[in-house]
């Protein structure tokens, strides 16, 4: 009953950022809610039992004062959780255990290229089990692989750090293109981490690979949230032959004919614009060229790599018409291309770094993007280095992916995107949940 509330709480002095249900213990006599506030607190509360007041963990802010950025119980277990925050720092709970009445004292566990992992000093058990210090500037999100053994961390520093949780160890990183990264998701195998930020793209990493497979762009502004569908539909079935498609280099494995849909996700953004992305196989794996069709292609942009969809990208600056930043990409004419309305060009988003102003050099692989990050403060990549090796490929070096849809759908910065079966969920800034129908 949308009219009334399961529970209803009103706090003063301090506001409720983040929040995570324990989905592995959840029943009719049990549903454990964490909160994250911006002082510095977590709240464990169970909504099935309604007399709880909860218990209240960093309450003293003796284990960190800054805001925590979110929340999230270990996967499958019923008692440790994790908690981010804007001093960088992560740390492991076990919300059966006290917090102690002084500060935490830690000693050295392990560290790294651009992180430090700690254990609490205590004789008697007590939180927090760990504290990671993880790059520079606040810790944006993190999220667990689905296999729960990874841990996919993005800070303000720019970058993605992978880690093996239970061993803590760095198993791989990648740079945004400039700015901060603000949000990250993996693919419903783990094969692939999506992230978004402040220079307006959706990166694609590849996590067996090492290395970026894809940007999008379609916003323009930060991109507050990234998010899988895991209820894709299958790939159609292949072409009659005479479309000159006889698979002979694909893997026995993946048979379907590009651009067959292999995952399809969606980014939410501070300009209000909701996007949905498909990732093809034709992208995700270009190194088998595919066979020379018979029939008249459009002539190829020079200077394009050959991995480049033609269905699902965009042209590369400096390989074509420029596109203007204000105006979204034209979109393929497919089945969705009647969802994506054309907006009127907004006004300049007071923290606007455009993409297009970037590349607008001509797209000759000089380009050095503004707000390269802070040289030598703790695990911040130095912008100049990292710019056109792996860990940061230049524009012109990945493919560009073009939205399938891109529309505005809110009159507020979006925060929030999740994917249901039957709806797509969003909520923004202005307090609006809205439920989405599925495009086609």
């Amino acid at each position: 009953d949308l009219q009334r509330p399961i529970d209803k709480r009103v706090y003063k002095g301090t506001q409720p950022t983040c929040h995570d249900f324990n989905q592995f213990t959840a029943g009719a006599e049990t549903l454990a809610l964490l909160v994250g506030f911006s002082a510095g607190q977590v709240q464990y509360l169970d909504l099935a039992k309604k007399d709880s007041a909860g218990r209240l963990f960093n309450e003293e802010r003796l284990i960190d004062k800054s805001k925590v950025t979110l929340v999230k119980w270990l996967p499958d277990t019923e008692r440790l959780f994790l908690a981010s925050h804007a001093s960088g720092h992560l740390y492991l709970y076990d919300s059966e255990q006290p917090c102690g009445a002084t500060s935490p004292q830690y000693t050295l566990l392990t560290q790294g290229e651009g992180f430090r992992v700690f254990s609490c000093k205590s004789k008697t058990p007590r939180n927090p089990l760990l504290k990671w210090a993880v790059g520079s500037g606040p810790l944006n999100e993190f999220a667990f692989s689905p296999d729960g053994r990874s841990l996919a961390c993005v800070s303000q520093d720019g970058v993605l750090r992978v880690f093996h949780f239970s061993s803590m160890l760095l198993q791989g990183m990648m740079r945004s293109y400039f700015g901060g990264l603000l949000c990250v998701c993996w693919s419903p195998d783990g094969r692939y981490v999506v992230t978004g930020g402040e220079d307006d793209l959706v990166t694609v990493w590849s996590f067996a690979e090492g290395r970026v497979v894809a940007r999008g762009h379609g916003h323009k502004s930060w991109v507050n949230a990234v998010a899988f569908d895991p209820f894709t539909p299958p790939a159609p079935p292949p072409p009659p032959p005479e479309d000159g498609g006889d698979g002979h280099g694909e893997t026995p494995e993946d048979t379907p004919t590009p651009p067959s849909v292999t995952y399809r996700f969606g980014s939410a953004g501070q300009d209000t614009q909701f996007c949905l992305w498909d990732l093809t196989e034709d992208v995700l794996d270009p190194r088998p060229p595919p066979p020379r069709r018979l029939t008249a292609d459009p002539p190829p942009i020079p200077g394009l790599p050959r991995s480049l969809s033609r269905s699902n990208s965009l042209p590369q600056p400096g390989g074509g018409p420029q596109i203007s930043p204000r105006v979204p990409p034209a979109l393929s004419a497919g089945r969705f291309a009647t969802l994506a309305l054309r907006d009127p060009p907004e006004k300049e988003h007071k923290r606007y770094h455009s993409l297009g102003n970037i590349s607008r050099g001509g797209g000759t692989g000089t380009e050095k993007p503004p707000g390269g990050g802070a040289g030598g403060s703790r695990g911040s990549l130095d912008m100049a280095k990292v710019l056109g090796t792996a860990l940061c490929p230049r524009l012109h070096e990945v493919p560009l992916l073009e939205p399938l849809v891109c529309k505005k759908i809110a009159q507020e910065r979006l925060t929030v995107l999740l994917f249901l079966e039957d709806c797509i969920v969003t909520a923004c800034q202005e307090g609006l949940i809205c439920t989405w129908a599925r495009p086609g």
